[in-house]
């Protein structure tokens, strides 16, 4: 054999077949088909405790989680090899993102992959609490037969409320619109109105105009304990309350009491401030029991739909960030990419990631290591206390220059890419 063929570099900087990922809590099968597509390694498991996820996460390059399996400080700090992190739903409260961040482990999620899924859902539970139908559905399973039209309507000509207009409250606008709803919307940001939907001034002016009110507003400080006692009140004598938002956006005591005293004349939750942790814990609220109120276990984007959407979604993010470095959509990064165009097709360019601490000087000193060398391209952008630097560069010196940026005092995670 010759010298030349025993240095020969290889065909990529890292074999993809040696890229473990671990998947949780039954993520969609497409997802599994992304990722085995690419040649990268897949482990399903369903439930681990925090000691067994912290062993088991030690030797993964990218895990994929939902909302039951928590990636808390403590568990990250065991995943030394950890390159990305998948949250194949909507939140990612389960996730410690600063500490992902400071560790150089950007988070992707699928934000709207499930927005049909809960419009539809919301959809169909206005109508089922303008009917009664979840009470009459109960009676009839326990032999009663109540056939009554008092208090029950149709939706047709009534005016929804959507206090968060983004894409679930937007799509459902339209949904509504075409059942002959009338609709009105609060949002703190300025946005279009969808159709023949008209922008309320305030919360206030929505609360107290509409027949049905749908919650669709993320989780915050702010919108913690958004509706209370005083919001309620301001309701309609009446009307309904719909969450499918977030559990800490509605006092449910307070919902309860609207409830009890028929100031509400029904609503449906789908989230709750505390939720059981698995199916065998029991859920408690005081909402169980009420009239014509409708209790979901958190299901608003639990169709096959969504979950394969948001399994193709989140997969393909993070074989863009393994394979290229592309961090756009990333929760806790900056987000960035480069055109790939050159980095695919031209083998003499390879690919420098840099992660590093936000702090006075990195800048001047990433410069001074790059303007000794022919750069083709680059982008550095920074997100609170993090910067995030992919540069591509000729191949014979891509190792020489990885080298001394992550001598540098600021860098958290250097790698290379071809």
């Amino acid at each position: 054999m010759s010298e030349e063929q025993k240095t020969k570099e290889p065909k990529t900087s890292y074999p993809k077949s040696k890229i473990k990922v671990l998947l949780m809590e039954s993520i969609s099968k497409k997802a599994v088909e992304v990722f085995t597509d690419e040649g990268y390694q897949v482990e399903e498991v369903h439930k681990l405790s925090p000691e067994a996820l912290k062993e088991k996460i030690a030797d993964v390059h990218i895990i994929g989680v939902r909302s039951k399996t928590k990636l808390t400080p403590d568990v990250l700090e065991c995943a030394k090899k950890l390159l990305a992190i998948g949250c194949f739903c909507i939140g990612t409260d389960q996730t410690a993102l600063d500490v992902a961040a400071q560790r150089g482990v950007p988070v992707f999620n699928a934000p709207f992959a499930n927005t049909r899924s809960v419009a539809e859902l919301v959809l169909a539970e206005m109508i089922m609490l303008a009917r009664q139908a979840g009470d009459r559905s109960m009676e009839c399973h326990n032999g009663v037969w109540n056939k009554q039209s008092k208090g029950c309507y149709e939706v047709r000509g009534k005016t929804l409320g959507i206090i968060g207009y983004g894409h679930v409250g937007s799509q459902l606008s339209v949904l509504a619109e075409a059942l002959g709803m009338r609709v009105i919307f609060y949002d703190i940001l300025s946005k279009l109105p969808l159709g023949n939907a008209s922008a309320a001034k305030s919360q206030r002016e929505v609360l107290e105009k509409s027949d049905f009110v749908s919650l669709h507003v993320p989780r915050t400080p702010e919108t913690k304990g958004m509706i209370g006692e005083a919001e309620i009140a301001l309701m309609r004598p009446g009307s309904y309350l719909i969450n499918a938002s977030r559990g800490t956006v509605v006092d449910v005591e307070a919902a309860a009491a609207a409830l009890k005293s028929g100031h509400l004349a029904g609503s449906a939750f789908d989230v709750y401030p505390v939720e059981p942790a698995s199916k065998a814990d029991p859920f408690i609220t005081p909402l169980a029991k009420m009239k014509n109120t409708i209790l979901t276990p958190h299901i608003g984007g639990s169709t096959e739909e969504a979950q394969a959407g948001i399994g193709v979604e989140v997969s393909t993010k993070l074989i863009n960030f393994v394979n290229r470095g592309d961090t756009l959509t990333a929760v806790n990064f900056p987000n960035c990419a480069l055109p790939t165009s050159q980095f695919t097709s031209n083998q003499q360019v390879h690919r420098i990631l840099n992660v590093h601490r936000n702090q006075p000087g990195v800048l001047r000193d990433i410069n001074n290591v790059l303007s000794q060398y022919n750069i083709s391209s680059q982008v550095l952008l920074t997100q609170h206390n993090i910067g995030y630097l992919i540069v591509e560069l000729d191949r014979e010196v891509s190792r020489e220059v990885k080298q001394e940026i992550a001598k540098l005092p600021s860098p958290i995670k250097t790698r290379i890419l071809f």
